[in-house]
């Protein structure tokens, strides 16, 4: 196992852009620059047209709630400090098709599907995990 196991690979290509745009507290989706379909999650290539160029678009941070669960119980010691949390899917405004998996902000009890959202970063740490990730989570706006 990784020292650094659950942080994410911020080196891994097809990510790479997300991690170093949320170091920036950016949000950024790749965009196909031929036929200009958000592509997420990131591939290789356009699932819409084959185009391989994709440049990591800035997002305005904002969307709606799509789905949610909170977590009471976790099955890894790096969790324990986290409990309860919860975990969504936030559509982003530019396009709902675009659902990104997520750390909720605020209280879970508040939570409903179309809840407006915003983006805030943070770091994300785990307890007996060396190191730290600006990571993009998502509150009620």
């Amino acid at each position: 196992m990784r020292d650094d196991f659950p942080l994410p690979d911020r080196t891994w290509p097809l990510t790479a852009g997300f991690w170093d745009a949320a170091a920036d507290r950016q949000l950024a989706i790749p965009r196909c620059a031929g036929c200009g379909r958000w592509v997420w999650y990131p591939r290789a290539a356009c699932p819409g047209c084959g185009g391989r160029a994709m440049p990591w678009t800035a997002m305005g941070g904002t969307g709606r709630l799509h789905s949610w669960t909170t977590v009471h119980h976790c099955f890894l010691p790096a969790f324990d400090g986290l409990l309860p949390y919860s975990v969504g899917l936030v559509t982003l405004d530019e396009d709902p098709a675009v659902r990104v998996v997520t750390r909720l902000l605020g209280d879970p009890g508040q939570l409903r599907a179309d809840l407006a959202m915003v983006v805030e970063f943070r770091p994300l740490e785990f307890t007996g995990v060396q190191g730290t990730v600006l990571a993009p989570w998502f509150r009620p706006a």
